[in-house]
């Protein structure tokens, strides 16, 4: 039996770039965190017969892995040529559609535990690309390359992608007691809100390819505010890197109608005015985690403001070591 695990992941600027509908005509960067809140996938031979069993939130029983529902599972399968006698199960500490990249962890962690279990030796840069290869290309997901590169490295990161597809990843050099400061300065909570963000990625891409001007220059504000939180924080500049959240936000909501809500805008507001400098809510939008910056003076208001609200904090580390194998046994 095999287990892996990769990391759940929090964009922290420059996302919607990584889609091949903008990265390809414009060259992509964002800047990612893992953290510690993960996907667990194990992986079996059982002894007892040659069927393979699918186990997330529905359970799956087949005799060919073309008969899979689970698309990401199927087409992983099929790509790696494993036909039989197979058991997959999973399990998370965050459930999906809350906007922390948490299929493109799975797949990750799946990838990782199948190779392992065929004993494989997969190095980084392969084990994000060929996950990249089967959510985006094989299972037709209109999702970018940011969850699976930043599952796959852990850490805090910058990506940049070339119009051809290729990816460069270099860390954010910023000293550790910056590090240490911006996990206290940054809040996460779940807003109740489940949603596809199928639905609203797709808009952006057919957006994209339209050439739609209020899109693509969401896009190229969105790259330029990616670099610009680099910036602010490699100096360590956590107010400014705040601040920075708050312009993303507003971009991000000019790009598609169905990013925020009524009940989002709220409770944004609502930490604003107790002290948060900005935030934005994770993923495409629409509902999930929101993600808030307030410096130090600030945050205990903002935690109690919060609460009183029943919003549920999500307290959470930097991951260090992206994903890895637990148990090989």
């Amino acid at each position: 039996m095999i287990m892996a695990r990769a990391p759940l992941r929090m964009p922290i600027g420059g996302g919607g770039t990584d889609l091949p509908s903008y990265y390809s005509r414009f060259g992509g960067f964002f800047v990612s965190a893992a953290i510690d809140k993960y996907v667990y996938v194990t992986v079996n031979r059982p002894a007892a017969d040659d069927l393979i069993r699918v186990k997330y939130s529905r359970s799956e029983e087949v005799v060919r892995p073309e008969e899979i529902v689970h698309d990401l599972v199927r087409e992983t399968l099929l790509k790696l040529a494993l036909t039989a006698n197979l058991e997959v199960a999973s399990m998370a500490d965050v459930p999906a559609g809350t906007g922390m990249g948490s299929s493109g962890s799975y797949l990750v962690a799946l990838l990782l535990a199948l190779h392992a279990l065929k004993r494989d030796h997969v190095s980084k840069p392969a084990l994000a690309e060929e996950a990249c290869e089967i959510e985006i290309e094989l299972a037709g997901h209109p999702v970018g390359k940011q969850d699976q590169f930043a599952a796959t490295w852990g850490g805090l990161n910058c990506f940049e992608v070339e119009p051809c597809g290729r990816v460069r990843v270099s860390p954010l050099r910023m000293p550790p007691y910056v590090r240490e400061d911006l996990e206290r300065s940054v809040l996460l909570y779940g807003l109740d809100q489940r949603r596809e963000s199928a639905t609203i990625l797709g808009l952006q891409r057919e957006a994209t390819e339209r050439g739609d001007r209020t899109v693509l220059d969401s896009l190229h504000r969105s790259k330029e505010l990616g670099h610009e939180i680099r910036a602010a924080l490699e100096c360590g500049d956590l107010v400014r890197f705040g601040q920075l959240l708050d312009v993303h936000w507003n971009n991000k909501k000019a790009r598609c109608g169905s990013v925020s809500s009524v009940r989002v805008d709220a409770v944004y507001q609502l930490a604003r005015e107790n002290g948060a400098l900005g935030g934005k809510v994770m993923g495409a939008g629409g509902g999930g985690f929101l993600m808030l910056m307030a410096p130090d003076g600030c945050v205990r208001q903002v935690r109690e403001t919060l609460a009183a609200e029943g919003l549920r904090q999500l307290p959470f580390t930097f991951d260090l070591e992206g994903a890895k194998v637990l148990l090989d046994l």
